[in-house]
């Protein structure tokens, strides 16, 4: 169903989103505090944040980093942390086709995984319906305020905060509250366990390698499953006809 207005779609993106926000903000935090503890400058955390806004891709390249791995190493560990990104593109581009690719590149870059999921929960088909824009707007923008000012705290406060906090344990506490409400069907709950799987059978693998290895599979076998499924859903239609 469409909206009555923009204002509608963002009230209502708003009121979907709030629940999220602490939960990113927290992320945030021990993204921010992870980036001083790695040894980076406040510049380099700062600009780290505002640039890459991936908390997954940092987390995996501070390691690394710390590490003094080449520099590929720490791109494609990124990259290859941030695939799914690909996939959400290609959900997202039919919606948002007809706008200017300056406008498509920084919503593109603003998108999060939180905003992706209630988004195609929202619209999740290509019609044309009022509100799509406005709806998506609503949902990034304090999404990324929220990721920012818990990632700035985070950076400003690192040196300060002591290891009894637990921000480990609350880093994967949030990055499961993103995660979780993703995982919409067995293809991509299929993905993920093996990825850990794989993940965790590599886990000594020099460079942290073994994560990349683990997100190429994954996401390589979730998109082959899917397509099977998607495949045997068709014969039974046909079938049925």
């Amino acid at each position: 169903m469409s909206f009555e207005s923009d204002q509608a779609a963002i009230k209502e993106a708003l009121r979907l989103g709030a629940p999220t926000w602490f939960g990113i903000g927290a992320w945030g935090l021990v993204v921010g505090v992870a980036m001083i503890k790695a040894g980076l400058s406040l510049p380099q955390a700062l600009g780290m944040t505002f640039i890459v806004f991936g908390g997954s891709a940092q987390l995996a390249s501070l390691p690394l980093i710390g590490a003094h791995a080449p520099v590929w190493v720490i791109f494609a560990t990124a990259l290859a942390v941030n695939l799914r990104f690909v996939i959400f593109s290609a959900i997202l581009a039919p919606h948002f086709s007809h706008l200017p690719w300056r406008k498509r590149a920084l919503f593109g870059f603003m998108t999060g995984d939180v905003a992706v999921g209630l988004f195609i929960q929202r619209f999740p088909d290509l019609q044309d319906m009022k509100g799509k824009l406005a709806f998506l707007k609503g949902l990034i923008f304090p999404n990324w305020l929220a990721w920012q000012v818990g990632s700035v705290i985070g950076i400003f406060l690192g040196s300060q905060v002591p290891t009894s906090w637990g921000l480990g344990v609350a880093g994967t506490l949030a990055i499961l509250c993103v995660m979780l409400p993703l995982i919409i069907n067995r293809a991509a709950l299929v993905g993920v366990i093996v990825s850990g799987g794989i993940a965790l059978m590599c886990f000594h693998f020099p460079y942290k390698l073994g994560l990349l290895l683990a997100v190429f599979v994954g996401i390589v076998t979730a998109m082959a499953l899917e397509e099977v499924i998607f495949k045997r859903q068709s014969m039974k239609v046909q079938n049925h006809d």
